[in-house]
């Protein structure tokens, strides 16, 4: 058996495991609950646009704003409709607006001869999209990386624990092993996150938003392969220190590292999302560039060669903590005697095929 072959044999039996495992089923459909919510229940909530009552003479300006219209015969047909509650109010010849408690300011406002108005920054994000959409981006790469991450280093000390790991490197190499378990979170990892995307898409678009779908757009295309090249590179720290304990309750000891490098890159895009300064330098470290440099696309401010150049930074720091992270689980996979320390790991790796 090949590497490729022992690999492919890895990430198969970790994706069979985890989709028996209820818990990972659970936290994918509260996902999917969340992401419909949050893009389907703001339109049922705001409710559509108030109906009016009014003439054939009355109507034109009305439709044109969007207003669903009752055509009536006469003005005491439209003022009977309000009184009935057939309707939100009425317009009739003057013209005038009934209502039965309070004023209908779209129907006031359709009404209105509004000035001339000049957009001096027409392009300008909207600002309560300018927060949700740094904290959405920020919030799924959180999320996805250190719950998978954590998933891939349970894996490893469970294997440890049991002492089953000796049955598999005696099949498969250790870097098959590493591989395999790298490369099944990772395509979990891809199609919760696809799910849900799919899933907020298609809220979107139920609601009728085809603007903001064409804005997400490009950020959410230069999102995906910024988030595979840091997931890897998280993973792969959540794999080596996973290897260097031998039971579940030690992996606190050794996570802190992984646990800060996801942490404190979450809470400075949310938080500096507004400083374009601290934005640019966020793009281009290899822990925060997979949420800052996305945002900048959809902010508009970054160039067109800013994003291959953080890419390609993000690739070469992905593939060193690869190797790093390869080395240290080497290392010390095979030693079940207590806790291992990072150095012994790095300096006296076992060699395992």
């Amino acid at each position: 058996m090949n590497t490729f072959e022992a690999t492919r044999l890895v990430a198969a039996r970790e994706i069979r495991v985890k989709l028996r495992d209820r818990t990972f089923l659970i936290s994918t459909l509260v996902f999917l609950l969340i992401a419909a919510a949050a893009t389907i229940l703001p339109p049922l909530l705001a409710g559509g646009p108030p109906s009016v009552a009014a003439t054939e003479a009355m109507a034109g300006p009305l439709r044109e704003a969007g207003l669903e219209v009752r055509t009536v015969p006469d003005d005491a047909a439209a003022e009977q409709s309000v009184r009935d509650g057939d309707v939100d109010a009425a317009v009739v010849t003057g013209p005038a607006v009934l209502a039965m408690t309070e004023a209908p300011r779209e129907v006031v406002s359709a009404l209105s001869s509004a000035p001339p108005v000049q957009l001096l920054d027409p392009d300008a994000v909207d600002p309560a999209l300018a927060f949700l959409v740094p904290f959405a981006f920020a919030f799924v790469f959180f999320i996805t990386s250190q719950t998978f991450g954590v998933q891939i280093a349970q894996s490893i000390i469970e294997e440890k624990q049991t002492r089953i790991v000796e049955i598999l490197v005696s099949a498969v190499s250790v870097r098959a092993l590493l591989a395999g378990k790298m490369l099944a979170g990772t395509l979990l990892a891809l199609g919760q996150i696809a799910l849900v995307a799919l899933v907020a898409v298609a809220g979107v678009a139920w609601g009728g938003d085809t603007g903001l779908l064409s804005l997400l757009a490009p950020a959410i295309g230069w999102f995906i392969p910024f988030f595979l090249l840091g997931f890897v590179l998280i993973a792969a720290m959540w794999a080596a220190a996973g290897a260097l304990v031998n039971r579940l309750e030690d992996i606190g000891g050794v996570s802190t590292p992984v646990q800060l490098a996801v942490m404190l890159p979450f809470f400075a895009v949310v938080f500096l999302n507004d400083n374009p300064t601290a934005m640019q330098v966020l793009s281009y470290l290899p822990f925060s560039s997979p949420t800052a440099m996305p945002l900048r696309l959809f902010s508009g401010d970054a160039a067109g060669w800013e994003l291959p150049v953080s890419l390609v930074l993000l690739l070469v720091a992905a593939v060193g903590f690869l190797l790093a992270g390869a080395r240290v689980y080497e290392g010390s996979l095979l030693r079940t005697n207590g806790r291992t320390s990072l150095r012994t790991a790095w300096r006296e790796r076992e060699t395992v095929s």
